[in-house]
């Protein structure tokens, strides 16, 4: 196994990582019972002119050295509280607690043993163990590493523990899945499908909605999901990832579809009224999923009203290649780990079309060479060693199958993925696979104030 540092690093699809904007609006919310309801604020709005309207975006500053040293106080103390809880180390044999049954407990459990697992991985996700490139149904934590090789050839201090104990004694199994590291990534030619799907979703079709195009000044993704604000004249708009929309090397941030003026033609569709990047672990998740002070999930989204001159009777809610969804999928910690892990997926993206996967880890953990630590929430791979994503694929709903005739129900947005810098060896004898990254859609839309339509039914009635 090498033991070498590596960060995993993600690409965008649709355009380059560009250095974090102030163009970003962070909320707070009522801390979690568990922790303390004195916590300040990690990050302070404020907006230009002195208070945040409609029209007007958000920005923020960073929190002060005050709230940092207090957040990481209370983080402190939270861990140190249940670590009482927390049975000595077993050696050479199996805990004899409960098996970690829910998400929540394999994440608490990896928290307690993040320090040494970063000594040994490039990150670390909950799920289910893999074999054969299989998911069986026995609860585990995914550590990443570079080389994975037979223990006979490494030394007692290489080694990982077969199983991790948590507090009141509940375990886990420990999954060692090799990374394959490419290196910084290389330019590479954007791919895309030509189906008659895809044409469609990059201006062939009369209408727009979930999956369509949609472009900024020079850059493009995919129109994620038709949205309504909680907040001000409720507006109706689109949601999609910050990423794509946001551009700062442009004074407004404006996005059409197919594409912008400059590039061919297309059509004015709005301009970001809100978008957040980041936020803290316990606004994210409800808990400290981490601690290292500096803790962040990767919340990567923005919200576009549409304009008031566009034709609403063009956007449609529907899901091309797909129907119609169902609600919003919210993916509780309390549930049974195989409740979100292990389901298939689809989504439809202007770049790939139609494609199918299933979600592998959920709270994938890396730490970057700062020593910043990052979560994203959903490990996707394709289906058959298909990828998921192609790049310009970003914003796109992940959807969960439906299952006994339900429909489908949007549970995430893609982000990115690593398809030019790495990739994940899941099966021996079979060449790494592709993975994609998701932002939970449930949070998202709590973050930013929204409500998913999903019915055109619905739109017609709150546009008419």
């Amino acid at each position: 196994m090498d033991i070498s540092r590596l960060d995993l690093r993600f690409y965008h699809s649709g355009s380059t990582q560009s250095e974090e904007s102030a163009l970003d609006l962070e909320r707070n919310y009522c801390c979690h019972p568990n922790l303390p309801s004195s916590s300040p604020s990690p990050l302070q709005p404020f907006a230009s002119n002195g208070q945040h309207s409609e029209s007007n975006a958000a920005y923020f500053s960073w929190p002060t050295l005050t709230q940092i040293n207090d957040a990481a106080e209370d983080r402190a103390n939270y861990f140190g509280n249940l670590q009482k809880g927390v049975l000595p180390e077993t050696l050479g044999r199996l805990p004899s607690g409960q098996q970690a049954t829910t998400l929540l407990e394999l994440m608490t459990i990896r928290a307690f043993h993040s320090k040494i697992l970063r000594c040994f991985s490039l990150g670390t996700a909950i799920g289910f163990r893999i074999r054969n490139g299989v998911l069986t149904d026995i609860p585990a934590i995914l550590v990443f590493v570079a080389r994975k090789t037979h223990r006979k050839w490494l030394s007692h201090s290489q080694c990982l523990p077969a199983a991790l104990e948590g507090p009141g004694g509940v375990w886990c199994d420990v999954d060692v899945v090799e990374f394959s590291y490419y290196g910084s990534p290389a330019p590479t030619p954007k791919e895309q499908l030509y189906t008659e799907l895809a044409d469609g979703l990059r201006g062939s079709d009369p209408c727009v909605g979930s999956g369509s195009q949609v472009a900024s000044q020079e850059t493009y993704g995919t129109m994620g999901a038709i949205v309504r604000s909680r907040t001000g004249n409720r507006q109706i708009g689109f949601l999609t990832n910050r990423h794509v929309a946001v551009d700062l090397d442009y004074p407004s941030q404006k996005m059409f579809h197919p594409m912008p003026p400059s590039l061919g033609p297309g059509v004015y569709l709005g301009a970001v009224e809100r978008a957040t990047s980041f936020i803290t672990d316990d606004l994210w998740y409800g808990i400290f999923a981490g601690t290292n002070p500096e803790t962040f999930v990767r919340a990567d989204g923005a919200f576009i009203p549409f304009a008031e001159d566009f034709y609403m009777n063009n956007v449609i809610t529907t899901v091309r290649g797909v129907g119609e969804i169902g609600d919003v999928r919210i993916i509780d910690l309390q549930s049974p780990i195989n409740s979100l892990i292990g389901r298939q997926v689809i989504k439809v993206g202007r770049s790939s079309g139609l494609t199918t996967g299933t979600i592998m880890a959920y709270a994938l953990e890396y730490n970057d060479e700062k020593g910043i630590c990052f979560f994203t929430d959903f490990f996707v791979v394709g289906e058959n060693q298909k990828t998921f994503d192609l790049e310009g694929d970003s914003g796109s709903l992940i959807l969960l199958a439906g299952e006994n005739g339900e429909k489908p129900q949007p549970v995430g947005i893609i982000w990115g993925g690593t398809a030019n810098r790495g990739r994940l060896k899941l099966k021996i004898g079979q060449p790494p696979e592709n993975w994609t990254s998701g932002v939970d859609l449930g949070r998202l839309l709590d973050l930013l104030e929204l409500d998913l339509i999903t019915t055109n039914e619905g739109l017609q009635d709150l546009c008419f």
